[in-house]
């Protein structure tokens, strides 16, 4: 953990990039749903799906936990059948590496215009 980031920290928004043969994006987009309840089940906020308008092989795939330690809860949780459906995704991916995955804090912005942590 970054020595600046604490376990009430949050929110968390998570982005997994993935690269997709156009020919399956039915497929894909339909399989996620999957991932999508189980994503929110394990106590994300929010999730989502977002397709490139630029590049129709680019996904990404968005959730928000509340605070660092929950999403760090989240990766004590995994259970074999919750693999399964992450591994069933992945398959789809043609990328020469793993998806990409970024991890960001919520920051607001103060009146004085001063970044100030999300609590």
């Amino acid at each position: 953990m970054t020595a600046d980031i604490t376990p009430d920290d949050g929110p968390v928004l998570v982005e997994i990039e993935y690269h997709i043969d156009p020919t399956k994006a039915s497929e894909f987009e339909y399989a996620t749903q999957e991932l999508r309840n189980l994503r929110l089940r394990d106590g994300a906020i929010n999730w989502g799906l977002f397709r490139d308008i630029t590049d129709p092989s680019r996904y990404v795939e968005t959730f928000i936990a509340e605070s660092w330690a929950e999403h760090l809860r989240h990766h004590e949780r995994v259970t074999k059948s919750d693999k399964e459906i992450e591994d069933r995704i992945r398959t789809f991916h043609i990328g020469k590496a793993a998806p990409s995955i970024s991890h960001f804090i919520g920051a607001s912005i103060s009146r004085e215009g001063n970044i100030e942590k999300v609590k």
